[in-house]
Formats: structure tokens, sequence, C-alpha cells
């Protein structure tokens, strides 16, 4: 097994020699975004078959195509106002964005004629890309950094979605040990980094586990996310009406939490394999845990958001158009073969055993809208 050290090494090892032992959020912070080095802030392919990991979005186009279907129907929802802001937090190189404004532009030209998009995205190399990517909408583009997303600044009306973003974001590790919970740190021992458990660093981490009433058995590990319910009040301050959109794996807490899950959910990714040792070839592989939706949800309300909707990926999907999508399919002049093989990568998207259709999950949230009349509600088959 490759251990090959990167110049990350020295820098996260300079910083314990200085400070001492450091949270593993900290270590997962530099090595998914030390500016230029970390995993998701320096150039190169993350997704697909020349990175290091499938999304929903690499599968195919009609995952975005049916997200647009339901963006469209919040826009109506909100009485199609006039202007309508589209917000992506981890955009990528587009691909999501572009096919959901494809669609609009294509399908909902009334609601494209007042249409923006931002992207708040981490990677600045990444918006040459983008910019390739969205040039048909090059006169809605704009960016917004995340500086400036957390701060406040930046206020829209629409809809924010976001897809595998809150899984990689840091998080603190942690154990119950026979003298209760404790923090899981990292330092260094003969060159090389280690764990070593302690007190833990912030009083916020026990009160987040009391808010979903989650108490770890003996030996158990888990992680936790601080920061996700820091973003979603970043995003939450940020809409001033409209609706918030999450998707990601994870599970409510209580599942996620469970003790059959003894070490957490932490996995590393690199060149399509899963790597369970995050302290590799750092700032080369993703760092990934699953995401506590119940957490999501009760500080969602906690920030004056109203929970729309939650459920797997596929039946959102089967609800919100992708039936639709298969019959266009079916009914188009491309050839047999090829409609087959659109079947075939559609359905890695909706099966709920060896596919995304299960683990993942999607959540919407909405601020100042009454009773919106979501798709995705009609139910399947609907």
């Amino acid at each position: 097994m490759t251990t090959e050290t990167t110049p990350l090494n020295d820098i996260i090892a300079a910083r314990i020699a200085e400070q001492g032992r450091i949270t593993f959020a900290d270590f997962m912070a530099a090595c998914l975004y030390e500016p230029g080095l970390g995993y998701y802030t320096s150039p190169g392919r993350k997704v697909g078959a020349e990175g290091d990991f499938y999304t929903s979005i690499t599968v195919h186009g009609a995952f975005g195509r049916v997200i647009a279907r339901e963006i469209a129907q919040m826009w109506r929802s909100m009485e199609r106002p006039v202007v309508f802001t589209l917000v992506e937090c981890g955009a990528g190189n587009g691909r999501l964005a572009c096919d959901i404004m494809d669609f609009l532009a294509e399908r909902e030209p009334d609601m494209y004629g007042g249409l923006r998009l931002v992207l708040v995205e981490q990677e600045p190399s990444l918006e040459s890309a983008q910019r390739e990517m969205l040039a048909a909408h090059s006169d809605r583009l704009a960016w917004c950094s995340p500086d400036d997303f957390a701060s406040g600044a930046f206020t829209f009306s629409g809809c924010l979605f976001s897809n595998e973003l809150i899984d990689a974001l840091p998080v603190h590790r942690v154990v119950m040990t026979s003298c209760g919970l404790k923090e899981v740190y990292v330092t260094c021992k003969d060159g090389a980094f280690v764990e070593e458990a302690g007190e833990l660093s912030t009083a916020e981490i026990a009160a987040y586990l009391d808010r979903i009433a989650v108490e770890l058995h003996p030996g158990q590990q888990a992680e936790v996310n601080l920061n996700a319910p820091k973003w979603l009040a970043s995003a939450s301050r940020a809409l001033t009406r409209g609706f918030i959109v999450t998707i990601d794996y994870g599970y409510p807490a209580a599942e996620l939490y469970t003790p059959r899950r003894k070490l957490g959910t932490l996995l590393c990714y690199y060149r399509h394999q899963i790597e369970e040792n995050p302290y590799l070839r750092l700032g080369l592989q993703d760092i990934t845990t699953h995401v506590d939706f119940t957490t999501l949800m009760k500080c969602g309300e906690l920030y004056g958001l109203h929970n729309d909707w939650f459920g797997e990926q596929y039946r959102f999907l089967l609800s919100a158009g992708i039936v639709e999508e298969i019959e266009e399919n079916e009914r188009s002049a491309r050839s047999d073969e090829e409609k087959l093989r659109l079947r075939l990568t559609i359905k890695k998207l909706i099966l709920p055993d060896g596919g995304m259709g299960e683990t993942f999950k999607v959540l919407i949230q909405s601020r100042g809208v009454n009773a919106p009349q979501l798709l995705c509600r009609r139910g399947i088959g609907g």
C-alpha cells in the first residue's frame, strides 16, 4: 500500500510541532481545503472516470433535468416571481448547473427570462471550467466567494441547491470510553500521524449529540459535523424567500449513530478505490462522512426554515419526473442501443439496492412559501 507523502505532510506536522495535537476536524480541513494543496482547493479532476469517484451528476444528465422540473415547480409555488436566483454551493465543473439551466431554457422560457445563477465555489481554478461549461448561460452567471456567503453579505430569493457538499465538510471524531465521551485528536509520533483520545475540544460536540438524543455505546466511534449546521445557518441567512435543496448520502440520526456503525462512517476515495486510512496521500484523496439529516432538519427549524420534504433519492426522482425523462427517451429518435444504454444508466440513480437510490437522500427546506405544491410530494407514480 502506498504511503506517498505530499507537501501537506510537512505543513500539518509543523503545525502539530508548534501547537500540539490538533482535532481531526482541523486535520481534515487541511487535507481538503488547504489553499492550493487541499483535495478541493487544488487543480485536477475529482469526479467521473478520470477522477476518484462518481456522483449522480456524472451518471446521467437526467438527474439535473429532474431537479430542474422541481425547481420550476418551486418558482410556480412562489407565484412566478420576475427574478428568480439559483445558487449552487460546491458546483464542481458546473455540470449539474448546466443540466438544470439547459432544461429551464428549453422548457420554462418564462422562468428563464428572469433567472440568474450564482456559484459558490471554494476552488478558484474551477471558475474557468464552470465558465466554459455554462457558456450558453453566461449572461446569467455570477460567482460568490465562500467568505461572502458565510458573512451574510449575499442574499437572494429563489433556490439554493447542493449535491454532495455536506459530506465533505470537516468533522470532529469522538469515541465513547470507560471514562466517558472523548475526542479523537491527531498528533505525530516517530514521523507518522497517530490518533489519541482526549477531552472534548468544545462543548458544542456534547450539545450536538444531546440535541439529537444520541448516546454512543462503549467503544463506539462516531463523527460530529459541527460545520453542517454552521453552513445551513449561512444558507438560511442568505435566503430571503424560497428553498434550500440538499442532496447527499446519509441517514437520520438514529440510523446514522446506531451501534452497528461501531467505527463511524469515515471513508476516503482515491481513483475509484475505497480507502479507510485518512493519513495517506494527504490532499490527493477525498475524505468524507455520511450526513446527519436529523441535525439539518432540527437546526433548519431553529433558523426559521420549514422542512417540506425528506426521503430517499429514488423516491424523489420517481415522484419529481424521472419517469417522464425515461418516456421522452423512449419517444426520441435515438437508436435502440442508445435508449437501452440510457435506461441502464438511469437505473443507477434510482435502484435502492446496489445503486445510488437509497443511500442518497434529498432534503427540501423553505422560507416564506405557503404550502408549496412540490412534485416530490405526488408520491411514486403520482
